[in-house]
């Protein structure tokens, strides 16, 4: 089952009605972001090779941390939309009452623009997209 498949099959059997997702604020779409964009890591991970669970973790957290996502988003940053764009600097320029351990408050806030653009575009069936623009900016940054 795709992503779109599931997100919508989510909803169905949870009866989870479709909403604007303009009325979200950045730090939730930046909440499930950083859920499907782990998601996509581990995906990655998993699927270059079986090893041991430490392995797995050890590599995916290397890209989830702010310091790469912020690395991320600047390597992809002319080839999104201006739609995208906006997005990301919603998230980016969300007050945030927390912030990641060991990352820059610049970092830190790069990664939650991240992270809103991919939870906008996972809410909007556009994983596609998302999966395209994590490739970009992995082969970008030669982390793949």
């Amino acid at each position: 089952m795709g992503a779109r498949l599931m997100d919508r099959y989510i909803k169905e059997i949870f009866e989870i009605p479709e909403v604007d997702l303009r009325t979200y604020s950045p730090l939730t779409l930046a909440y499930i972001g950083d859920g499907i964009f782990d998601l996509i890591i581990r995906s990655v991970v998993v699927g270059k090779g079986n090893t041991k669970a430490s392995n797995l973790h050890k590599r995916t957290s290397r890209i989830v941390k702010a310091e790469t996502q912020a690395k991320l988003v600047e390597a992809i940053k002319e080839s999104l939309t201006e739609e995208e764009h906006d997005i990301y600097k919603r998230g980016r320029n969300a007050k945030s009452f927390t912030m990641a351990k060991n990352a820059s408050m610049s970092d830190y806030r790069k990664a939650t623009g991240f992270e809103a653009l991919a939870g906008y575009l996972y809410l909007s069936d556009r994983t596609e997209r998302l999966v395209e623009l994590t490739k970009e900016g992995l082969q970008k940054l030669e982390l793949l």
